[in-house]
């Protein structure tokens, strides 16, 4: 499977109109294109103005033959006119499980994953809930205890995740060129299950498992705060995004 997300910024006020075109022009054409298994359209909780499409694939092939067609830059010359600016990033899930990451950014910086550790079942359709969640985690790992992260990742956080009410899927992968940094992605039935997760304490305590391999600015940070009582922010920060499904639909 290929999984393709495609982020941009849009203009205030401009989602409703950019769902209206999603249903009624996109997601009928991708439904005819070969190898399209789902499509769904995601907001983020974050930034009130940011969107994602998300595609999956049958295989890395059909998701270039996508592209390559025209059809991606005549279905996104469709919603141009609402956008605020044309930065974007993608994340692609290729077949050997090689995740393609681009940030937004005036320059459009490309980032490669690959999948570490992953829950041994498949990533849900992308309609399988209307009120789908998913939270991207990112941080920098220490060098030479990116596989003590990946173990405990494996052993002790992905069991956790698969036990907990609404946690459809996750997964872990690492930077390619970037070889201390981890990216997580959990995917959650719905909001509430994911805000669950985070108001028990799990994810405090799954995070306080791992702490101790995160980059040495953050062990810095950490002691830092422990010794002021006041919060630092550094540039090598845990970061955490989630999203919202705002219309979808799945072809299989």
């Amino acid at each position: 499977m290929y999984v393709r997300l495609f982020h941009s910024k849009y203009q205030p006020g401009a989602m409703l109109r950019i769902q209206q075109i999603y249903d009624e022009e996109i997601i009928p054409r991708l439904q005819k294109t070969e190898g399209c298994l789902s499509a769904c359209l995601i907001s983020s909780d974050l930034h009130s103005n940011e969107g994602i499409s998300m595609t999956l694939w049958k295989s890395f092939e059909h998701a270039e033959d996508y592209e390559k067609s025209g059809v991606f830059q005549e279905l996104l010359d469709k919603v141009i006119p609402y956008l605020s600016d044309s930065s974007g990033w993608k994340v692609q899930l290729s077949k050997d499980l090689t995740l393609e990451y681009q940030f937004p950014s005036e320059g459009h910086v490309s980032k490669i994953y690959a999948t570490a550790a992953q829950m041994d079942k498949k990533i849900p359709p992308a309609d399988e809930s209307r009120l789908m969640y998913m939270k991207i985690v990112s941080v920098n790992i220490q060098p030479g205890k990116m596989e003590e992260f990946r173990q405990i990742y494996t052993d002790e956080i992905l069991p956790a995740l698969k036990d907990m009410k609404g946690c459809s899927y996750s997964f872990m992968t690492t930077n390619v060129e970037e070889k201390n940094e981890v990216l997580c992605v959990t995917v959650w039935d719905s909001k509430e299950d994911e805000e669950m997760y985070d108001n028990i304490g799990l994810f405090q305590m799954l995070k306080e498992k791992v702490e101790h391999t995160f980059s040495k600015l953050y062990q810095w940070k950490m002691a830092l705060e422990k010794e002021s009582g006041e919060r630092v922010v550094t540039s090598e920060d845990l970061r955490m995004d989630t999203y919202s499904v705002v219309t979808g639909k799945s072809f299989q």
